[in-house]
């Protein structure tokens, strides 16, 4: 691989002069917005190509905004974002955990061609970023927020200018994160096209909270706050619907809370979406103050969702809907149709790469698994896949198609098939059922072409095998 140039590092003081700079445009009113737009010109834009801001969400189900369903969290930001463009309700992840998943979307392959197949790894060294494949073709590229790949902040990423955002929870740093995006969209001077990734860490934190107290919290303990008694969310109606399923799944925490705690927990995970909407909302507001928003395709997603008490899980790592599904946003004024909601296609991280490749004008990487998703967002007819794919739990595959969902797991004898249009809360699993044994038999065909057309790395190392000293030959 072409190493990319010295990655652009901030000071602190040269950060906190930046923030400052941005918050001192939002305090000085449209007046300084459009003063600064007019120093720089016609700089949007310069050679025809737009502007690309890639917004990541972390463990943020497809159905857990309000503009998606959730009518217990208010979501304005993202909700407008529904509005002003096109929203993809067949979402998936390539793998319902963090770095895998981030893996994918950066490269448009799948984990097991990353080398990413838990967390903890960096992107095999024959796979290229966005930041690296785009740099080359004009564009500035700056990256801020949560990377995990394989730590969760860096201060470097090869092909990528990176912003100083902090570390920690995402109660401490996502407002970081949206306050240093806003800030170098206010002051950016150039003429090139930009591609600037957002990574938010909410709703993550709910991990915390639910890890905190898995198996410790006995069932007759009363909520925290009573005055939130009669204000907690419905739990879903597959609350306790346990369907045979992969040994693997079984051992995963299955919580043991009260009634009251498990509608307390999804009350703080609405919270949490809230916090993201407000940093979403303020890298929007950049946009707009700086005449950017015209000129810039703006693509939000996630890398998994969360059990939700679906399941009785809370967290990731299974082949579930409340884990697989993510959000697929695409706007853009002009160029994107508006208010549209997509129930039909089906989409992958996958195919970020190639979308914003698509926008860029520039060709994806060879191999990618993914699919540009622009002809869709123009409103085109073209021919699209017939599935997708995820991989989950190191050995675990899933295909899913219009209708139905196999998953199963290398070695278990139990498989997983689900009718998601008869079932879409995924109750009844039907690998038994013999009316259903082609449909088993088709999918499980499907799934053994599509992997035996992958092009596999050896999975790299982790951070902690890295850092491990290496044995003393001479002693041995």
């Amino acid at each position: 691989m072409t190493p990319s140039k010295e990655p652009f590092r901030l000071t602190r003081r040269q950060a906190l002069r930046a923030g400052a700079a941005g918050a001192g445009a939002i305090l000085a009113g449209p007046a300084v917005a459009r003063a600064a737009q007019a120093a720089r010109g016609q700089a949007r834009g310069a050679d025809g190509r737009p502007n690309i801001l890639v917004i990541l969400s972390d463990q943020l189900g497809l159905d857990a905004i309000g503009a998606h369903g959730n009518g217990a969290v208010r979501t304005p930001n993202l909700d407008r974002l529904v509005g002003r463009g096109t929203t993809f309700m067949e979402s998936h992840s390539t793998n319902p955990v963090c770095s895998p998943a981030r893996s994918s979307i950066m490269t448009g392959f799948m984990p097991v061609e990353t080398g990413v197949i838990t967390n903890g790894r960096p992107i095999h060294a024959k796979r290229r970023n966005l930041g690296q494949h785009l740099r080359p073709h004009g564009y500035d590229t700056v990256y801020c927020g949560k990377w995990h790949l394989p730590r969760g902040y860096q201060a470097a990423i090869d092909g990528f200018d990176v912003l100083p955002a902090g570390m920690g929870k995402g109660d401490l740093s996502d407002t970081i994160v949206s306050g240093a995006c806003a800030a170098w969209l206010k002051n950016r001077q150039t003429k090139k096209p930009f591609l600037m990734v957002a990574s938010f860490l909410q709703p993550h934190d709910i991990c915390y909270w639910g890890n905190a107290r898995a198996n410790r919290m006995p069932p007759d303990l009363g909520l925290p706050f009573e005055s939130l008694r009669g204000h907690l969310p419905a739990l879903p109606p597959n609350h306790t619907s346990q369907p045979p399923e992969p040994e693997i799944l079984a051992k995963r925490f299955v919580g043991t809370y009260s009634e009251d705690m498990w509608r307390y927990y999804l009350w703080l995970y609405d919270r949490m979406i809230e916090m993201l909407d407000a940093d979403v909302g303020r890298v929007l507001d950049a946009l707009e103050a700086t005449g950017l928003a015209s000129d810039t395709v703006v693509l939000f997603t996630a890398d998994h969702g969360d059990g939700r008490g679906r399941h009785l899980h809370v967290s990731k790592w299974y082949p579930y809907d409340e884990a697989v599904k993510v959000p697929m946003i695409v706007t853009c004024p002009g160029r994107v149709k508006a208010g549209r909601v997509d129930r039909t296609h089906l989409v992958s991280g996958l195919d970020v790469m190639p979308t914003v490749c698509g926008w860029a004008g520039v060709a994806p990487p060879d191999g990618s698994r993914g699919r540009s998703l622009r002809p869709l967002l123009e409103g085109r007819d073209v021919p699209w896949r017939d599935y997708v794919v995820s991989e989950w739990q190191r050995e675990g595959r899933v295909i899913r198609t219009p209708r139905f969902k196999y998953a199963r797991y290398q070695g278990d004898p139990v498989e997983m098939l689900f009718d998601m249009h008869a079932d879409p809360w995924e109750t009844k699993n039907l690998y038994k059922d013999p009316a259903r044994a082609d449909v088993l038999k088709q999918h499980r065909a499907m799934l053994d072409d599509y992997l035996a057309g992958l092009d596999v790395v050896e999975p790299t190392p982790t951070l902690e095998g890295r850092l491990r000293p290496k044995p003393n030959k001479k002693r041995a």
